[in-house]
């Protein structure tokens, strides 16, 4: 029998101490071990808790087909803002960005090497509380249009206690979190019209970019 399979059959006991082949079989077994842990670094304890429950894949089954249709109500007033304001495109206004102060939430957790469900959905959720609060600056800007908002605001509610919800059930640890009105962060301070209209673009074009994020982790998350 080849060296190789006597290392994967286990059979090294019985083939009389060849001093090779126990070399071979102790450097066979240090690879393996050696390429085996980053991926299980990379997937995360919880994970591999997750991924085989049903309930959990329901979950993710539903609360993508929400994030896409957040994501919809999202480029639905970015189409209004472009209609009314004529802005469009973001590289055109990245000079003024700099003077504006639009909350940008991260979701660096949520893809890479650094990737973890729970902290990916801890991520999530602080990122959606901080996008509900700067669409107030977006209600003010688009007063027509309010009911598309105040949807949006309420999804953006619902979606974060949708996975609080999950992974109070699953007992991931995670704080609760709500939103009580009087807790509503203070809007940006824009110093014109215009620069307030600028402001509303970015904190869509944001809040989407987020969504898009938000939306493949989720996704990655499924096909496991």
């Amino acid at each position: 029998m080849p060296g190789q399979e006597l290392c994967r059959a286990g059979l090294l006991s019985h083939t009389g101490g060849d001093t090779e082949l126990v070399t071979m079989c102790a450097v066979t077994r240090v690879l393996v071990l050696l390429l085996w842990a980053p991926w299980q670094e990379l997937l995360g304890a919880p994970l591999a808790e997750l991924s085989g429950d049903q309930r959990f894949h329901t979950f993710l089954k539903n609360n993508l087909e929400f994030t896409r249709k957040i994501k919809g109500d999202v480029a639905a007033l970015q189409r209004v803002v472009c209609d009314t304001f004529q802005l469009c495109k973001e590289e055109e206004l990245l000079l003024l960005r700099q003077d504006l102060d639009i909350a940008q939430a991260p979701l660096e957790l949520c893809h890479g090497r650094s990737f973890q469900a729970d902290a990916c959905f801890s991520q999530i959720r602080e990122g959606l509380r901080t996008y509900h609060s700067s669409l107030d600056a977006v209600l003010e800007l688009l007063p027509g249009h309010a009911a598309l908002v105040e949807t949006l605001q309420l999804d953006a509610a619902n979606l974060s206690s949708n996975i609080q919800h999950q992974l109070q059930m699953e007992d991931l640890g995670l704080a609760t979190v709500t939103y009580p009105t009087e807790a509503r962060r203070p809007l940006p301070a824009f110093s014109s019209h215009f620069h307030h209209q600028v402001g509303g673009f970015f904190i869509l074009a944001n809040f989407q970019r987020f969504l898009e994020t938000a939306y493949r982790a989720l996704r990655h998350l499924a096909h496991l």
